[in-house]
């Protein structure tokens, strides 16, 4: 229960600071940590991180950063294929899927190191608004593969979300963030629908997860703003290497633990 709470922790402060990213740990920390199959982790996962999500959007609500059309379209989109995520996941082997989630976090881990503060692309018109004829296309798709991934590895997607707000549709990184959270919410919710007949979840220590991602997604919310973004992914980028070389390593030499 103290490992549950302590990664609960963890995963809230990352939401909080980034916008995302903690759902990547989330998977890993309730396997290995709190010693939860796969098929309980991954629907656990999806709880923690849309309750989290949804606190750590709460203090942005206020200043007007959310673009709630775009989070309309690319959550929706995702929201449905997250069911397809899910499908996929119950016709592959526990291991399979873990080296999959492994592969994913060395390619999101890549991701972050790479500069995204320079908003634009052919999205974003020179007024601040947004060239839905060329983009809406871009953001169904975003959405689509976001999903997916929801559905399948049990993550938010926030780490795939926000260099698209960014780089396609021209969002600020403010804006990118909070609208991400919204696109979190909608994909775990249908991804943890999508899940939530596969296993039975134990409610104890995602009850301890959930509380303690709460209380750091609250207070990593409140000093994000001041803190520098773009130094934290790169901290955090290397953490996610760390853990996708354990959870590989984990799920080839002892397959049993999934």
């Amino acid at each position: 229960m103290i490992a549950s709470i302590g990664f609960g922790a963890l995963i809230g402060i990352l939401l909080g600071l980034l916008g995302g990213g903690g759902s990547l740990l989330a998977v890993p920390a309730l396997v290995y940590g709190a010693g939860l199959t796969l098929a309980a982790a991954v629907p656990t996962s999806l709880l923690v991180v849309g309750i989290s999500s949804a606190t750590a959007l709460l203090p942005r609500l206020g200043a007007g950063l959310v673009q709630w059309r775009i989070a309309g379209i690319i959550g929706g989109t995702g929201a449905a294929a997250a069911f397809a995520g899910a499908a996929v996941n119950r016709m592959l082997d526990p291991r399979t899927v873990l080296v999959g989630f492994a592969v994913l976090m060395v390619v999101a881990g890549w991701r972050m190191l790479r500069d995204t503060d320079d908003s634009g692309g052919d999205c974003a018109l020179p007024d601040g608004g947004v060239n839905w004829r060329g983009c809406l296309p871009k953001s169904i798709a975003v959405g689509l593969a976001v999903g997916f991934l929801t559905g399948l590895f049990g993550v938010g997607g926030g780490f795939l979300v926000i260099p698209a707000l960014v780089l396609l549709l021209g969002l600020t990184m403010p804006a990118a963030v909070a609208t991400s959270l919204v696109v979190i919410v909608a994909n775990s919710a249908a991804g943890f629908a999508a899940h939530a007949g596969d296993a039975t979840v134990d409610y104890g220590i995602a009850v301890a997860f959930t509380l303690a991602a709460i209380i750091g997604s609250l207070a990593a919310g409140r000093i994000a703003p001041r803190l520098p973004a773009q130094r934290l992914q790169r901290v955090f980028a290397w953490l996610v290497f760390v853990v996708a070389a354990f959870v590989g390593i984990q799920a080839i030499v002892n397959p049993g633990a999934a």
